[in-house]
């Protein structure tokens, strides 16, 4: 078992918090996801702008903590990003996550480093990313 506690103080507050993203049904454009690893499921609403950007989005996550301060990591850097800058994150977050690569760009990303090291929560912790990258037509 890693040495490194899974569940610190910044995760929970964040985890917490995805009430901030609340959900809408009148996003045009909705996903759900779910990890095959851990059975978290997230869905994500956006509205895309007349850039390509996302615009306004909405969460709802049925996922552990990680999952859920994952989620509001994503939502609290994803407006204004459009469909290449998601997938970019996806893939340098997989390689992070497999170890292959440094912290991806991402705003607050640092605080699931912990996460790292227990694999068994990385599937949710990919969730919000898989979802937008589902959302976008170029995708």
């Amino acid at each position: 078992m890693p040495s490194v506690p899974l569940y610190t103080p910044e995760i929970l507050a964040l985890a917490t918090g995805l009430a901030q993203w609340r959900w809408d049904e009148a996003l045009p454009r909705r996903a759900t996801v779910r990890s095959r690893s851990c059975g978290s499921t997230l869905s994500l609403g956006i509205e895309i702008d007349g850039d390509g950007k996302i615009a306004a989005l909405g969460i709802k996550a049925q996922a552990c903590a990680i999952g859920q301060a994952a989620a509001a990591i994503f939502g609290a850097g994803a407006v204004g990003r459009g469909a290449a800058n998601i997938m970019d994150a996806e893939q340098a977050l997989t390689q992070w996550l497999a170890g292959d690569e440094a912290l991806p760009d991402w705003p607050g990303i640092e605080v699931l480093a912990p996460a790292r090291a227990y694999p068994g929560r990385h599937g949710a912790i990919m969730l919000a990313w898989q979802a937008a990258r589902n959302l976008f037509p170029s995708a």
